[in-house]
């Protein structure tokens, strides 16, 4: 038995897989080998979530961040990206199309902002679209860090799932793709409080960065388990030419074919080591091959985001060069995705949530624990009143 036969058939029994074990997996190059790490991730996938791939509409609403990350197109420093914020109605609008289009579920995602304006302003968001939607469309948010209460009015307020970016689980690498301001503890916290609030828990990292090795890449598959989160999105690092990371380019730029097949191998892995949790197939993937997210289902996602923004705003929401569907309206993306999804065999869950099973699984447990422990409580009790009214104590009077 190869390495990888056995590797391969540990994780298709367990999923428990060595930090060594999984950076072997993310070496791969040969082509028999890679169709055979994502016919093992895909397997998994059938037995724990199903064929099915799950649509979050993505309400891209505002550009406008507090945050200055040395990757993104647009951290607050660049001046050339055209700033906006989308009126209140339109967002709403967008989501409520992805409601109408059956997609199940929306995200509303913008750029960094903690202010109670922006605070307020997203409350007011999510309530009117929970009441005009009929509580039936699912809401995620990725708004960044807030505070614990922040997060719980939100949650209170009808969003049931967060998706907060860790970017990178080590340390040296996080301060290498930030400012000093930017503090790695806090953005662990963030998940803490998110996870306190009620919310489904999602994080992800950038694959293929400026210094980043494969070791860094397993360790964040195991970041991702010990956090014990309920969604996953990642996606290749593309570059933009306005941020300060270009100047990393001509040295640490992976050729496109290479990103690509990174970035499944990370799908595949994290499919094999987390099991039921929902993980997105990125638009970043279709930016580096036309069929990338239907390959990104195929080595194990389940999760894809038709962007429903007004197409007058997309061009200015560009977190990196030659993001796909900027011209492409939302009634255009549905059926172009649908029909390439079905064509790879699998089903779209149409007017479902599409919830994270990880998290469904880990809420049972944990009603179980509780019964469990109202039980013995009761057990306990009926010891105590029986020794009472026999005249004796629970030990039998020793």
């Amino acid at each position: 038995m190869t390495r990888l036969d056995s590797i391969l058939l540990k994780a298709e029994q367990s999923g428990d897989l060595s930090v060594d074990e999984i950076e072997f997996l993310l070496s791969l190059s040969e082509q028999a080998d890679l169709d055979r790490l994502f016919a093992a991730a895909y397997a998994v996938k059938e037995r724990f979530v199903g064929r099915r791939a799950w649509f979050r509409g993505i309400v891209e609403f505002s550009n406008i961040c507090s945050k200055d990350c040395y990757y993104c197109g647009i951290r607050r420093s660049n001046s050339k990206t055209s700033r906006f914020i989308i009126p209140e109605e339109d967002i709403i609008r967008s989501a409520v199309w992805a409601w109408e289009a059956e997609y199940g579920s929306a995200v509303l995602q913008s750029g960094e902002r903690s202010d109670p304006q922006f605070v307020d302003m997203v409350e007011r968001i999510i309530k009117e679209i929970k009441k005009r939607t009929n509580g039936e469309l699912g809401l995620t948010l990725s708004l960044g860090e807030q505070s614990e209460e922040t997060y719980r009015r939100w949650f209170e307020a009808g969003a049931h799932r967060y998706l907060l970016r860790i970017e990178t689980s080590n340390r040296e690498l996080y301060s290498q793709l930030h400012p000093a301001d930017h503090n790695f503890d806090e953005r662990l916290a963030c998940l803490d409080r998110l996870r306190r609030a009620g919310f489904q828990v999602g994080t992800g990292v950038m694959i293929g960065l400026p210094m980043q090795t494969l070791r860094h890449l397993a360790e964040d598959v195991l970041f991702f388990r010990r956090q014990d989160v309920d969604m996953i999105g990642m996606g290749p690092y593309i570059y933009h030419n306005e941020t300060p990371l270009a100047r990393y380019r001509e040295e640490w730029e992976i050729p496109t074919g290479k990103l690509l097949n990174l970035g499944l191998k990370m799908i595949a892995v994290t499919r094999l080591v987390l099991r039921d949790v929902n993980i997105a197939s990125t638009t970043a993937l279709q930016a580096l091959q036309d069929n990338g997210r239907e390959l990104g289902l195929k080595a194990g996602a389940n999760i894809i985001m038709p962007n429903t923004t007004d197409t007058q705003y997309r061009e200015s929401y560009q977190l990196y060069e030659n993001k796909p569907c900027l011209d492409e309206n939302a009634s255009m993306c549905r059926g172009c995705l649908q029909r390439r999804i079905e064509a790879i065999g699998e089903t779209i869950g149409f007017g479902e949530w599409g919830d994270s099973k990880h998290f469904a699984q880990r809420q049972k447990s944990k009603q179980e624990m509780n019964h469990e422990a109202e039980n013995s409580a009761d057990n306990n009790g009926s010891t105590r009143n029986l020794a009472t009214f026999s005249g004796k104590s629970p030990d039998g009077g020793r």
